[in-house]
């Protein structure tokens, strides 16, 4: 059974309060806040995940019951955190936030599960990395909802099972393969965010256009959703980025013209390279002469994080067909040469 004094133990484990991780993907501002949808209705894209969710959400409230635990997998700023804030809100629980890195100790997870109210729903962003002694406490919570802490060290040292409210886990990673199988295994819905087409991030700008009061023609929608690489998140970023150059250098409203040199002037180019991009191709193309080139040996020539590189760039190469992954390392293809104005057939 769950008491104060127990409560207060796992507490004084935490060494106080939760630190929770303010990453992109957990605080946004103000503007973020606006257009972020309130339910699946108004949620733009992943039209499958959406009637999936629908149904387990109904299902659940139907029997009132919890939803099982649910794992979403993607590049970053697809809607993850999104989909969990979402799922809450029909659900009419609480969200908790939190992310892997942010959960340091045993302690620091035990506190935040010890304070969920029935119900709520759980929101873990990079779950896969979160440390091995901390997820070996999330096993029974999943499972059986229960706390298995041990106070104290030594022959003193008790074992302590605590009783928790019952709530969902909803954990977001960009690397399902660095999950453990345990962990994984313990999640009953799983998905996998796709990439978004220019017609539904067209319909994102919009909606984000019309909230924001910025006035913005269709074909400008379409050129900004055509260089935001099927990411949503990219797509209002960029909105807002044309929106200041409108505001600053032509002192116009939204134009195709005025869209085309705003994005030129911040460096994206037609299909949404930006500079990273753009100096990975060079190197795998020019300095490396499109040969095999190890991504320990890419970062370092970048001056880029190899976590960079893998989450935020190489993803969307790989789905343009503008590098390849092989056994020896990252090969530049031919359409990568052709894209920075070099020849691959000299090469050959």
């Amino acid at each position: 059974m769950r008491s104060d004094e127990t409560i207060k133990n796992i507490s004084d484990l935490a060494n106080g309060a939760i630190d929770i991780d303010l990453s992109e993907d957990q605080v946004s501002d103000s503007d973020f806040l606006k257009i972020r949808p309130k339910s699946l209705d108004e949620f733009i894209g992943q039209p499958r995940l959406r009637e999936h969710l629908s149904i387990v959400i109904e299902a659940a409230k139907a029997r009132k019951q919890v939803p099982d635990h649910m794992l979403f997998a993607g590049p970053p700023g697809l809607g993850k955190t999104t989909l969990a804030q979402i799922i809450a809100k029909e659900l009419g629980v609480n969200a908790i936030v939190t992310s892997g890195p942010a959960l340091e100790r045993p302690g620091d997870l035990a506190s935040i599960l010890s304070g969920l109210e029935d119900g709520d729903v759980l929101f873990v962003d990079e779950i896969h990395r979160m440390p091995r002694p901390v997820e070996e406490v999330l096993y029974p919570a999943m499972e059986d909802y229960v706390l298995d802490i041990v106070i104290g060290k030594g022959p003193g040292a008790q074992s302590v099972r605590i009783d928790l409210n019952q709530f969902t886990l909803v954990a977001a990673t960009t690397r399902t393969g660095m999950m453990t199988g345990p962990l994984r295994d313990r999640f009953g819905f799983i998905a996998k965010l796709d990439y978004y087409d220019v017609t539904e991030l067209a319909s994102i700008v919009k909606r984000s256009a019309e909230i924001f009061d910025i006035k913005i023609d269709g074909d400008s929608a379409i050129e900004i959703a055509g260089r935001s690489r099927g990411t949503p998140r990219i797509a209002n970023r960029l909105l807002k980025r044309v929106r200041d150059y409108a505001q600053v250098k032509e002192n116009s409203n939204i134009t195709f013209k005025v869209c085309d040199k705003a994005l030129t002037f911040f460096e994206i180019d037609h299909i949404g390279l930006d500079k990273v991009d753009r100096e990975i191709l060079h190197v795998l193309c020019s300095v490396f002469a499109g040969k095999p080139v190890g991504l320990s040996t890419l970062a370092v020539s970048l001056g880029e994080a190899i976590e960079t590189i893998e989450d935020m760039h190489e993803p969307f190469l790989l789905t343009q067909g503008l590098i390849e992954r092989t056994p020896r390392g990252r090969v530049a293809t031919a359409k990568a040469f052709d894209h920075i104005g070099l020849d691959f057939n000299k090469l050959i």
